[in-house]
């Protein structure tokens, strides 16, 4: 398998993850009957953008680096709040 081939898989697999968050906030937000953001959707989107980051370096791609480098600083920030809450929560109790 050439270079060009495995990163176009690599691109695959970064979209794929990225795409999975939306499934899986639909899926949360259907169970519970209103919207919510499971804290999976940051996950994936730190992994999917993650990947989608290193694939946009290897592109040489400065608008698609520069989204993905946005993003993620985006998801860190979002699982720090989560991480924060679960912390306060767990003092209270």
């Amino acid at each position: 398998m050439d270079k060009t081939t495995i990163w176009l898989i690599v691109g695959f697999f970064g979209q794929a993850f990225f795409t999975s968050r939306f499934l899986v906030q639909w899926f949360a937000s259907e169970r519970l009957k209103k919207s919510v953001v499971p804290t999976a959707f940051w996950y994936l989107s730190l992994l999917g953008g993650t990947i989608l980051l290193a694939y946009a370096l290897n592109r040489r791609d400065p608008v698609f680096i520069v989204g993905q480098l946005t993003g993620i600083f985006i998801y860190l920030r979002n699982l720090h709040f989560v991480r924060e809450e679960a912390r306060q929560t767990r003092t209270l109790t």
